[in-house]
């Protein structure tokens, strides 16, 4: 199957859009009124479980408790939070920040990074190429991790100063906290403990890094940061921003919005991994 060279029609980056002080979204932009109404019969005080990996570091009943709670979570929900995940506070901080910095920056800055629909490495604003299409309000930088032999250090930016070697330290370990992860799905499917990394290819397994940016928006009513959707990978790790809630999950026959932890992380099962586990651990759509 071919893959198209270049987006369709010319890129409008989202932040420019609303940094023009305009007070209406362009038509580019508005849902369609099913699409956009994100609600339902979920309690508003309803919230995905919190699950703390450190609770059985040193004690064989809280490791049950804590395996436990981790299967119950992926079998109703398919979402939790983690917290004493081992992944550094101050870390998590500085990622956000230079990614916040990045996005900040003037567009001449930025734009040498510009992504195409080939990998989708790189500076984006839009998934799919058809011609005409209802667009997410936000833009987004994706860039591939592993195999190393996918990693493309020209497309990981050179400003901010600091955004390599925070980004280089990040992912490895969230990369950790992934292993550490898909080894409790495992025990928890009664599989051996390498079970899961070895389906996604032992130690050519793949991670990505993705940052969404959703810029202010004069009618937020009228459109959506991300359509819904599921993670077609094995498994998302999300670090929210604790200042813009907005993430949603599917629930029952309604949406709850998660209420983020400080310096948790959320954990959301993908779609491979549902069929892998023969169907009892559950995906979810966001």
């Amino acid at each position: 199957m071919s893959v198209p060279s270049d987006w369709p029609e010319p890129i409008i980056r989202v932040q420019s859009i609303s940094d023009a002080g305009m007070d209406r979204i362009p038509e580019r932009y508005v849902k369609a009124p099913e699409a956009r109404a994100l609600s339902g019969s979920v309690s508003a005080e309803a919230n995905i479980p919190i699950i703390d990996l450190l609770g059985g570091a040193h004690d064989q009943i809280d490791t049950a408790t804590m395996l436990r709670n981790v299967s119950e979570a992926c079998q109703n929900w398919g979402f939790f939070q983690v917290v004493n995940h081992g992944v550094s506070h101050e870390l998590m901080d500085r990622a956000q920040q230079v990614w916040r910095d990045f996005f900040h920056q003037p567009m001449e800055v930025k734009q040498p990074y510009a992504n195409s629909p080939k990998t989708y490495e790189g500076y984006g604003s839009r998934l799919g190429v058809e011609k005409g299409a209802i667009l997410d309000w936000s833009d987004y930088y994706f860039l591939h991790y592993l195999p190393c032999s996918l990693r493309d250090l020209n497309k990981w930016p050179v400003l901010p100063t600091s955004l390599r070697a925070v980004i280089a330290e990040y992912s490895e370990q969230v990369v950790r906290l992934g292993g550490v992860l898909l080894k409790i799905l495992s025990m928890n499917l009664g599989l051996k403990e390498d079970w899961l990394k070895n389906a996604f290819g032992g130690d050519d397994i793949g991670a990505c890094l993705r940052v969404n940016y959703y810029p202010k928006c004069p009618q937020p009513d009228l459109t959506l940061g991300l359509s819904p959707h599921s993670d077609p990978g094995g498994m998302t790790i999300l670090l929210p921003d604790q200042h813009v809630p907005g993430l949603q999950v599917r629930r029952d026959d309604g949406w709850i919005t998660i209420k983020p932890v400080p310096h948790a992380f959320i954990v959301n099962i993908g779609d491979q991994i549902q069929p892998l586990s023969n169907g009892k651990v559950e995906k979810t759509i966001d």
